[in-house]
């Protein structure tokens, strides 16, 4: 039966073409910051230095680029599923503008230095109230809209699209307590301090990565998929199993970037331990997400869409490889502090994260303007290669320089001291620093490539908000 109601994509359009904008932006800075690094004289201005510019990079990609994918998809994927309407759309509205209110103030105060340092903050304690009002908010819209439906079973995207705005709000309550100094002077101190400030800062770190960056976005890969494949997911129960393993598991990981530290003994090694356990879900995932492809195989000549999804897929699957392996103490040893750290988290995030995001944001345009296509499959080619080979060139750098730095600092002459001093290190780093600047610039081009292709698709075009088709044996 179809009812003449239809879907709220309204919220949906808006956090589409937020991410494609806060995607440059991110990508932007975080060129610039490459560039500091190779050219040292570009730290201008204080405002403009890599240790203001760094953090607003971080933030930019994750929460603004990343926050606004998973907003988008998460609102389309949960009215697709339950065959119904967003739950209270005038809070979904809220969710939007408030987010972007809080992207910008972050904008602002990061490289004017107003940031929550772990022993003394000024003038973050507001926005993390803001933050945390924002996500009770957007927990209400989404889980309102799981209670509403109009099929009784909940579809396991939503399972994980749920599991991450819980957890995200649990770390983001915690790890941000703080005690007001004044209220009218808008200084505050952290709530802990020494050792257990360090296990409490990554607790929320490494489950910001495990809920924020991982949970959520299989959620975005559950959906998309089997989506785009037009195949059904390769097993249910697999991806079931999946989601309850890998939700109890990461909570355990985050000791393990406190090796060699003030942090008990035990408590690291439970950390890489857990760590080594949680390859089994992730792969479980990946290969759930690949296998779904079968029969399908024959797509990934003519759809670029699907090739985004799939290399994600194979950049997710070499992420939770290479993690598991680097909580390994004597792998820690020589990888900590090291740009191979940086790689690896660079293939998680622009080899998973923005790859999925991309593909699935690529899904949702022309659907959300009631058109079959984006306006040139071209483009999303060219953007596809171009992202491509510019995460192969930064992450292999970043890999080649890591191990090399590694080597360096650890290396002892026959009477005990260092063979290499620290900047000699640093010397042999600039040629793959270079490398990594130019494969983060195309994926910049990329993301600009993307944007023009969303504006020849958009303009001109009406909203469109599809009609809500129930399934004639639903029952709530």
């Amino acid at each position: 039966m179809q009812s003449q109601a239809t879907y709220d994509y309204k919220v949906v359009r808006q956090f589409a073409i937020m991410t494609v904008v806060w995607g440059i932006v991110g990508m932007l800075v975080g060129v610039i910051v490459a560039a500091q690094l190779v050219w040292p004289e570009l730290n201008v201005h204080e405002y403009l230095h890599f240790g203001r510019l760094r953090p607003l990079h971080t933030n930019a990609v994750i929460f603004a680029f990343g926050g606004s994918a998973l907003f988008a998809t998460s609102f389309y994927v949960v009215q697709r599923t339950c065959h119904t309407r967003l739950f209270a759309p005038g809070l979904a509205a809220f969710v939007f503008w408030g987010w972007q209110l809080i992207i910008v103030a972050a904008a602002v105060t990061l490289p004017l230095g107003f940031t929550t340092g772990k022993e003394y903050a000024e003038l973050e304690w507001p926005i993390d109230i803001a933050i945390a009002v924002v996500w009770v908010a957007y927990a209400i819209v989404f889980f309102g809209t799981l209670a509403i439906r109009k099929v009784s079973h909940i579809y396991v995207a939503n399972w994980f699209y749920g599991a991450f705005i819980i957890a995200v709000a649990l770390l983001h309550i915690v790890n941000s307590a703080e005690v007001p100094v004044s209220f009218t002077t808008l200084k505050s101190y952290s709530a802990y301090a020494g050792t257990q400030d360090a296990m409490v800062q990554w607790w929320y770190g490494h489950n910001a990565v495990g809920f924020f960056l991982t949970a959520g976005f299989l959620g975005m890969m559950y959906y998309f998929v089997p989506k785009q494949a037009n195949r059904p997911v390769y097993s249910y129960r697999l991806s079931v199993v999946h989601f309850w393993a890998l939700i109890f598991t990461y909570m355990w990981a985050g000791p393990h970037h406190l090796h060699y530290t003030a942090l008990p003994s035990w408590t690291q090694s439970v950390g890489m331990l857990f760590s080594l356990i949680l390859l089994a879900p992730s792969w479980g995932g990946m290969i759930n997400g690949i296998m779904t492809l079968s029969g399908a195989w024959h797509k990934l000549r003519t759809d670029p869409i699907l090739k985004f999804l799939v290399t994600s897929l194979s950049f997710y699957g070499m992420s939770t490889f290479e993690g598991p392996m680097m909580s390994v103490k004597t792998v820690n040893s020589l990888s900590h502090y090291t740009d191979w750290t940086v790689g690896h988290v660079h293939s998680g995030a622009l080899g998973w994260v923005a790859l999925v995001s991309i593909g699935a944001i690529y899904f949702l345009l022309p659907r959300l303007y009631g058109k079959t296509e984006m306006y040139s499959v071209k483009l999303i080619n060219t953007h596809f290669w171009i992202a491509t080979i510019g995460i192969v060139l930064y992450v292999a750098s970043m890999w080649i320089a890591g191990v090399m730095q590694g080597l360096y600092w650890r290396a002892f002459d026959v009477d005990g001291t260092l063979t290499y001093t620290f900047v000699e290190g640093v010397k042999k780093s600039y040629p793959f620093w270079t490398i990594r600047l130019v494969g983060g610039a195309l994926f910049l081009v990329g993301m600009l490539i993307m944007f023009y292709n969303m504006l020849k698709t958009i303009a001109g075009q009406r909203a469109y908000d599809a009609p809500i088709v129930v399934p004639a044996a639903a029952h709530a």
